[in-house]
């Protein structure tokens, strides 16, 4: 696989993520967080950072919005639930484990 080819399978892998995260508007954030280490508002900031090494320039709000498929504070009220203890102590436990 040459370079090119490997930024289009990266690319079509990258739309796939994003489309699975939208639909997945069940998985919380900090759900995400706590299995994996990374989350919606992550993958966001990753997104503008890359945009920005291009070349363009988008803010964080348009980057979310890319990244959750409409403005950041409609998903929220649309999805977003209260955090529970558990979530909360796992969230503390994987902070403490990247330190």
């Amino acid at each position: 696989m040459n370079a090119d080819q490997k930024i289009k399978v990266e690319s079509i892998v990258l739309k796939k993520l994003i489309g699975h995260l939208q639909n997945r508007t069940d998985v919380q954030n900090i759900d995400l967080m706590n299995l994996s280490g990374f989350c919606r508002n992550c993958l966001s900031r990753w997104y503008a950072e890359a945009a920005e090494e291009t070349g363009f320039k988008i803010d964080k709000e348009q980057a979310r919005e890319i990244i959750y498929g409409m403005p950041h504070s409609v998903w929220k009220k649309k999805y977003q639930t209260d955090t529970d203890e558990d979530q909360k102590n796992k969230f503390k436990k994987s902070i403490a484990q990247e330190h």
